[in-house]
C-alpha cells in the first residue's frame, strides 16, 4: 500500500505549485516520476521547470532528452518508471491503476478544485484508493496559500 498525498489546488495554479512540491521532494533524495495528462502538457511543464526560478534547479529529463534511468526527475505522460522513482506525482488530469501505483512508496495528486471534471475525478480516485486500502492524506490551500492536512 501507497500513501497517496491529494493536493487541492484553489489560490494557485500547477505551474506555480508544482516546481515547489517537486523542489521538497527532490531535496528527499528520492527519484520522481510526473506522469502529465497530455504529451503538450509535458513538454509545456518541461520548459517551465528549467525556466521557472533564475535561483533554483531542479535536473529533470522526458524521453526528448533521454537517459531516462539517469533523471532524477522524469516527466511522462505513459505508466512508466524508467528511473526508478520511489515518488510519483499525478497532475493535469493523469491516472494510474492500482498496479502502476504500487510500485511507489509515496503517491502526489495535484488537482484544480476549480475545475468540476477534475474535482470529480479526483473523488473518484480518493474512493477507489481507500477501498483498495491506500493512505489518503488531503490537503488544501488556505488564503495565504499555505497547505493545510483536512
Amino acid at each position: 500500500m501507497s500513501r497517496v498525498d491529494f493536493y487541492h489546488l484553489q489560490k494557485q495554479g500547477l505551474d506555480e505549485v508544482l516546481p515547489k512540491l517537486l523542489e521538497k521532494a527532490y531535496a528527499t533524495g528520492k527519484k520522481i516520476v510526473v506522469k502529465i495528462g497530455t504529451e503538450e502538457r509535458v513538454d509545456f511543464l518541461n520548459a517551465l521547470l528549467w525556466t521557472y526560478n533564475d535561483q533554483s534547479f531542479l535536473p529533470h529529463g522526458t524521453h526528448k532528452d533521454g537517459n531516462a534511468e539517469l533523471q532524477p526527475i522524469w516527466l511522462t505522460a505513459e505508466n512508466e518508471n524508467p528511473n526508478q522513482a520511489a515518488f510519483l506525482f499525478l497532475v493535469d488530469g493523469a491516472d494510474a491503476d492500482n498496479n502502476f501505483l504500487s510500485g511507489f512508496e509515496r503517491i502526489f495528486n495535484i488537482f484544480d478544485g476549480n475545475n468540476p471534471d477534475a474535482l470529480q475525478q479526483a473523488r473518484q480516485f480518493w474512493k477507489n484508493l481507500k477501498t483498495s486500502g491506500n493512505e489518503c492524506f488531503y490537503w488544501q490551500q488556505d488564503d495565504a496559500g499555505k497547505w493545510s492536512q483536512k
